[in-house]
Protein backbone atom coordinates (compact mmCIF):
# COMPACT_ATOMS: atom_id res chain seq x y z
CA UNK A 1 0.00 0.00 0.00
CA UNK A 2 1.29 3.37 -0.89
CA UNK A 3 -0.24 6.93 -0.11
CA UNK A 4 -0.71 9.32 -2.66
CA UNK A 5 -0.41 12.86 -2.05
CA UNK A 6 0.08 15.86 -4.71
CA UNK A 7 1.55 18.18 -2.65
CA UNK A 8 3.66 17.59 0.91
CA UNK A 9 1.04 16.13 3.91
CA UNK A 10 0.94 17.06 7.08
CA UNK A 11 1.92 14.59 9.23
CA UNK A 12 -0.90 14.96 12.17
CA UNK A 13 -3.80 14.20 9.41
CA UNK A 14 -4.63 10.70 10.22
CA UNK A 15 -5.34 9.80 6.70
CA UNK A 16 -4.04 9.78 3.26
CA UNK A 17 -5.80 11.48 0.13
CA UNK A 18 -5.18 8.61 -1.89
CA UNK A 19 -4.20 4.88 -1.22
CA UNK A 20 -2.81 2.89 -4.19
CA UNK A 21 -3.05 -1.01 -4.09
CA UNK A 22 -1.87 -2.09 -7.11
CA UNK A 23 -3.96 -0.53 -9.81
CA UNK A 24 -6.13 0.18 -7.64
CA UNK A 25 -6.81 3.57 -6.27
CA UNK A 26 -8.65 4.88 -3.65
CA UNK A 27 -9.04 8.30 -3.32
CA UNK A 28 -10.42 9.94 -0.04
CA UNK A 29 -13.82 11.77 0.48
CA UNK A 30 -12.59 15.42 -0.96
CA UNK A 31 -14.20 18.91 -0.39
CA UNK A 32 -14.15 21.66 -2.32
CA UNK A 33 -10.91 23.46 -0.47
CA UNK A 34 -8.18 25.09 -2.45
CA UNK A 35 -4.19 25.40 -1.70
CA UNK A 36 -4.58 27.20 1.35
CA UNK A 37 -7.73 25.29 2.61
CA UNK A 38 -10.34 27.98 2.27
CA UNK A 39 -13.58 26.86 0.64
CA UNK A 40 -14.44 27.52 -3.34
CA UNK A 41 -17.47 28.13 -3.97
CA UNK A 42 -19.78 28.62 -1.24
CA UNK A 43 -23.15 28.30 -2.03
CA UNK A 44 -22.76 26.45 -5.60
CA UNK A 45 -22.84 23.20 -5.61
CA UNK A 46 -21.36 23.29 -9.23
CA UNK A 47 -18.22 25.44 -8.54
CA UNK A 48 -17.65 23.10 -5.64
CA UNK A 49 -18.35 20.13 -7.31
CA UNK A 50 -15.42 21.35 -10.24
CA UNK A 51 -12.68 22.28 -7.73
CA UNK A 52 -12.89 18.49 -5.76
CA UNK A 53 -12.17 17.41 -9.39
CA UNK A 54 -9.50 19.78 -9.99
CA UNK A 55 -8.31 17.95 -6.91
CA UNK A 56 -9.09 14.31 -7.79
CA UNK A 57 -7.01 15.23 -11.04
CA UNK A 58 -3.79 16.65 -9.29
CA UNK A 59 -4.16 13.35 -7.48
CA UNK A 60 -4.85 10.93 -10.12
CA UNK A 61 -1.80 12.80 -12.05
CA UNK A 62 0.76 11.94 -9.14
CA UNK A 63 -0.56 8.58 -9.71
CA UNK A 64 0.07 7.74 -13.07
CA UNK A 65 -3.59 8.15 -13.76
CA UNK A 66 -6.29 10.40 -15.49
CA UNK A 67 -10.18 11.34 -14.29
CA UNK A 68 -10.54 8.75 -16.93
CA UNK A 69 -9.56 6.01 -14.73
CA UNK A 70 -12.19 6.71 -11.48
CA UNK A 71 -14.36 4.15 -12.04
CA UNK A 72 -16.67 4.92 -9.10
CA UNK A 73 -17.96 7.48 -6.81
CA UNK A 74 -19.62 8.16 -3.67
CA UNK A 75 -21.08 11.91 -3.04
CA UNK A 76 -22.52 13.38 0.10
CA UNK A 77 -24.53 16.01 -0.65
CA UNK A 78 -26.21 18.26 1.92
CA UNK A 79 -28.83 19.73 -0.66
CA UNK A 80 -30.15 18.83 -3.56
CA UNK A 81 -30.59 22.57 -4.48
CA UNK A 82 -29.12 22.22 -8.52
CA UNK A 83 -27.53 18.49 -7.30
CA UNK A 84 -28.77 17.94 -10.85
CA UNK A 85 -26.34 20.46 -12.86
CA UNK A 86 -23.29 18.46 -11.06
CA UNK A 87 -24.32 15.52 -13.37
CA UNK A 88 -23.43 18.51 -16.31
CA UNK A 89 -19.50 18.46 -14.75
CA UNK A 90 -19.55 14.55 -14.75
CA UNK A 91 -20.40 14.79 -18.50
CA UNK A 92 -18.15 17.20 -19.50
CA UNK A 93 -15.23 15.39 -17.63
CA UNK A 94 -15.60 12.25 -17.84
CA UNK A 95 -16.45 13.09 -21.66
CA UNK A 96 -18.09 9.73 -23.38
CA UNK A 97 -19.83 6.70 -21.63
CA UNK A 98 -19.29 5.00 -19.90
CA UNK A 99 -19.45 6.93 -17.31
CA UNK A 100 -18.15 5.76 -13.53
CA UNK A 101 -20.31 4.20 -11.57
CA UNK A 102 -22.08 6.85 -8.86
CA UNK A 103 -23.51 6.79 -5.72
CA UNK A 104 -24.98 9.78 -4.40
CA UNK A 105 -26.17 10.18 -0.48
CA UNK A 106 -28.24 12.90 1.33
CA UNK A 107 -26.14 14.15 4.54
CA UNK A 108 -27.43 16.39 7.40
CA UNK A 109 -24.03 18.36 6.83
CA UNK A 110 -20.16 17.66 6.37
CA UNK A 111 -17.09 18.69 8.76
CA UNK A 112 -16.09 21.26 5.86
CA UNK A 113 -18.15 24.47 7.38
CA UNK A 114 -20.07 25.63 4.19
CA UNK A 115 -19.27 22.51 1.76
CA UNK A 116 -22.46 21.56 -0.18
CA UNK A 117 -20.23 18.39 -1.54
CA UNK A 118 -18.23 15.82 -0.35
CA UNK A 119 -17.19 13.02 -3.15
CA UNK A 120 -14.69 10.02 -3.09
CA UNK A 121 -13.54 7.94 -5.58
CA UNK A 122 -11.97 4.43 -6.59
CA UNK A 123 -9.66 4.51 -9.54
CA UNK A 124 -8.16 1.30 -11.58
CA UNK A 125 -4.41 2.87 -12.50
CA UNK A 126 -2.53 1.71 -16.20
CA UNK A 127 -0.44 -1.29 -15.47
CA UNK A 128 2.75 -0.93 -17.64
CA UNK A 129 2.19 -2.03 -21.16
CA UNK A 130 -1.21 -2.39 -20.48
CA UNK A 131 -4.20 0.15 -21.81
CA UNK A 132 -6.53 1.56 -18.17
CA UNK A 133 -9.21 -0.25 -17.24
CA UNK A 134 -11.46 2.75 -19.21
CA UNK A 135 -10.02 3.55 -22.03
Amino acid sequence: MEAISPTPWPARYTFSPAVRSGNLLFISGTTATDENQQLVGPGDIVAQTRQIFRKFEAILTAAGGSLRDIVETTEFITTTENYRKTAEVRRELFGEPPYPAATGVIVAGLLREGALIEISAVAVLPIEGRDAARS
